[in-house]
């Protein structure tokens, strides 16, 4: 006899009520399987062999609505950190570019550095734990005098600090401009804006740094962002793609100043890209800005070199 049972007696199951299987609703059929591959396939049969669960259907959804802000003509920004040039994807955001799926271009700080860097001479991103033991680490002279000049002439001219950039890299007639974001867009007269924290990219303890001038053409930026962030109102999309910290502040900070301006901001689309989703991407770019009915916000967890590719084809072969 159990020391319970004056309290406690286990449930009786033979009243429990139950259903045939066909009727009840389940989240996952049999069509929505993935399909296997026959030998030399297409990227579209390759697509089209997914399966339609999850992460890739919501993919498919955030196709859809990508789709629809290009045939509104609302815009598409793509809000990148360092790690997007560092895993090779620019060529895929440049085509992207072509095809009339990138709008504008928000970036960090870091972007500046290894986008320079691979217009100029090819490589980048160097091996810190080998360079900052012996005190070198983000000595580049090149990427200092490039950039800090940049900002000068930003602040002087009163443009940002993107468009500053990319046309000092254009006067330079990189060997590698077609690989640089900056120099593509630049060409392309897309608004690539830049978002720097003082203190967090390398050329900012070079010895030619001003800081004001930072701040000012930064400032510019954040203002022009916010102009193109106003216009998403009725279909646009906004893409955070491998920045966790500063990149969803400014935009949040955006939504606010549009329509703390008056303006309506309805009907948008936002999406978090990352191998990890933090708080910030996740609070001030999926939930935020598209409470109440104001739109819809995704979150796709995956390594950026696999999901944006991935992300690139779909939109294409739609």
């Amino acid at each position: 006899m159990s020391q319970y049972t004056d309290n406690f007696r286990p449930l009786d199951l033979k009243d429990v009520k139950t259903y045939p299987l066909v009727e009840r609703s389940s989240k996952v059929a049999l069509e929505d399987f993935a399909k296997p591959l026959p030998e030399n396939a297409s990227a579209k049969e390759f697509l089209s062999s997914l399966p339609n669960i999850l992460a890739v259907r919501t993919l498919h959804q955030l196709v859809d609505r990508i789709h629809r802000a290009r045939q509104l003509q609302k815009p598409i920004i793509w809000g990148i950190g360092g790690h997007v040039i560092k895993t090779g994807l620019a060529p895929i955001l440049i085509d992207l570019m072509r095809r009339g799926f990138v709008s504008a271009v928000a970036a960090n700080g870091s972007v500046l550095v290894h986008d320079a860097e691979i217009a100029l001479v090819g490589s980048t991103s160097e091996d810190v734990d080998s360079t900052l033991s012996e005190g070198i680490f983000g000595g580049a002279d090149e990427t200092g005098k490039l950039l800090n000049g940049a900002a000068v002439d930003a602040a002087t001219d009163k443009i940002g600090l993107g468009e500053a950039v990319g046309r000092a890299l254009q006067q330079l007639d990189p060997r590698n401009a077609d690989y640089s974001l900056l120099c593509t867009t630049y060409a392309a007269r897309v608004p690539f804006t830049v978002h720097v924290t003082i203190g967090g990219d390398i050329a900012h303890f070079h010895p030619d740094v001003d800081a004001a001038s930072l701040g000012a053409a930064t400032h510019t930026d954040f203002r022009l962002l916010a102009d193109v962030v106003r216009q998403m109102n009725g279909g646009g999309v906004y893409l955070n793609i491998g920045s966790a910290v500063v990149l969803p502040e400014v935009f949040l900070k955006c939504v606010s100043l549009v329509r703390n301006l008056g303006h309506p901001l309805t009907e948008i689309t936002t999406a978090n890209f990352d191998f990890i989703q933090s708080y910030r991407p996740q609070t001030n770019v999926v939930k935020r800005p598209t409470e109440k009915g104001a739109g819809q916000g995704y979150s796709i967890t995956g390594h950026h070199e696999l999901t944006i590719p991935l992300l690139a084809a779909m939109l294409f072969t739609r």
